[in-house]
Formats: structure tokens, sequence, C-alpha cells
């Protein structure tokens, strides 16, 4: 199979199994609370990368020469679970999909004052077009205005500087070291609020954490060996197609049905997103594009 294909193909996978991570988290903390939740998809995702690095033989994977970005990956990317996580509790996940659509226009703008890159005057509307999408999701004074859409915005962000400190970090790491820190972090983090906020899961709801973790660790492993085989740039507007799960789960498991400016307001924001993507790719830049919301 062409290499490009496969790596399509990967991304269309990974990108389903978050829309499925989003799905389960939604369920299960209708009766657990976000921090119990959030500490199982790090621990288990934690456990599944230490499997990884043992099967592969390289223990010296886990030694980073760059900690301290693996630290701000490990962090924004907690930080944005953590926000995206309670969001779902309240919104739909179309609409916690469409806000999450801005993480390339936040990395374009937040590129200039913490890559030092130079954004152009086209791809500056791009990303105010988007955001004007955002606020078509969000029709704030309105009766469907929730803020909890904020939270979302606030998961974008985070998810944003985890991708930015991935491009940091680019080929310096292995893959597994990445996925090993993320866990790490995420899972020693999102443990400090346990003594609190601790309800021991019961039955079913083991199953549904299990598979948080699985879903989780599974999903950034196969983003990963997607950007393996093929440039970012062929990869990115694949990611737009987690909007059909998150549709799909969110009417069949919840009953959700996205109103017309939902999908008005995410068709803007894609749009906007794959303008900004397509000109990064004319202008020779190809970096990893990651999906981190989840």
């Amino acid at each position: 199979m062409n290499p490009r294909i496969k790596g399509i193909l990967l991304m269309a996978a990974a990108v389903m199994i978050f829309a499925i991570l989003d799905g389960l988290a939604k369920y299960v903390m209708q009766t657990l609370p976000a921090p119990v939740a959030v500490f199982f998809r790090y621990l288990i995702a934690l456990v599944l990368a230490m499997i990884l690095i043992e099967r592969t033989g390289r223990p010296a994977t886990i030694i980073s020469r760059h900690i301290g970005l693996q630290f701000i990956r490990g962090l924004t990317l907690l930080a944005s679970t953590f926000l995206n996580f309670i969001a779902i509790t309240y919104l739909q996940l179309a609409q916690t999909a469409a806000i999450s659509f801005t993480i390339p226009l936040w990395v374009c703008a937040l590129s200039v004052p913490l890559l030092g890159e130079k954004v152009g005057i086209r791809r500056w509307i791009a990303v105010l077009i988007g955001f004007l999408g955002v606020l078509v999701i969000m029709r704030p004074g309105s009766m469907d205005f929730h803020w909890a859409m904020f939270l979302s915005i606030g998961a974008a962000f985070c998810g944003s500087i985890y991708n930015i400190a991935t491009r940091k970090v680019g080929g310096r790491d292995r893959a597994e070291t990445s996925l090993f820190y993320v866990g790490l972090f995420g899972a020693g983090f999102a443990a400090l609020p346990l003594p609190w906020a601790w309800q021991m899961p019961q039955g079913i709801e083991w199953l549904l954490l299990l598979g948080m973790g699985l879903a989780g660790g599974i999903g950034h492993f196969l983003l990963i060996q997607a950007h393996r085989l093929a440039p970012a740039s062929t990869l990115a507007p694949f990611i737009y197609t987690q909007i059909v799960w998150m549709i799909l789960i969110g009417l069949a498991v919840f009953g959700d049905v996205p109103d017309m400016w939902t999908i008005i307001g995410a068709a803007v924001v894609i749009a906007s997103g794959i303008f900004v993507l397509a000109r990064e790719r004319k202008l020779g830049k190809d970096t990893e594009v990651a999906v981190p919301v989840d």
C-alpha cells in the first residue's frame, strides 16, 4: 500500500478513536468526577507506553534530551483534556469538536510570539474568520449559549501550546519517548486532586475507564505513525472527519442533534483551518499537526 494512503487511513482511524474516547468520557462522567476519569485515561496510556518501550527492547527510550519541552507537552495536554472532559458533560460532542478545530488557528497566531515566525495578512484574515465561526457556534447572549463553551476554547488554546511544544521537540525524541512522558506527567498531575475528588469506580465504570485509556494511548500512537508515513499537509484535512464521528456518537448514544448554527460555525472554522494549513504548505512549512484535545 502507498505510504501516504496508509498514513491517511491511520489518521482517519486515530480521529475516530478520539471521538470514541470523548463519547466514553461523556458517558462515564455522568457518574464519576472528572479528575477520576482524567487520571485513569493517563494512567492506562502510561502503562501502554511502558509496554511498548519494553517490547521494542529500548529501555533507554525513556531518557529525553528535552525534558523541559516534554514537561510542557504533558502539562498542556493534561489541561486540554481536563477542560475538554468537563465541557463535554454540558455540551454536545459536535459543539466541542467544532471549537477544538480552532487549534490550527491558535497555533498560527501563537507561532509569532512563541516561534518567531511571520504570518502574512491572508493567514491572519483566515484566523479572524475562523474565530468568527466560533462565535456562530457559541452565540453569546442567546438562549443556546453555555458557559462551558469557554472551557472548550481553553482546551483548544492549551492544545495549541502542546502542538507548538511538539513542533519544538520535532524528531529529537522518539515517538515512544513522547508517549511515555505525556502519560507520566499526565497521570502524575491528574493524581493531585484525587484526595478531594476520589470516588471508587464500580462495575461497568472500570470497563469504560479502561476503554478511555486504551483509546487515548492507541489514538496518539496511530497519530504518530501516520505522520511517519505522510506529510502533515496531506494528513491535516482528514483530522476534520472527527466531527462526523462526534455527530454520530452524540446522536446514537445521547440523542443530541446539532443545530444549524453549530454546523455553519463548524464549516467556517474547518474552512479557515484548511486555508491556514494550505498556505503553510505553499510556504514550505510542513510541521506535525496533532489532535491534542484528548
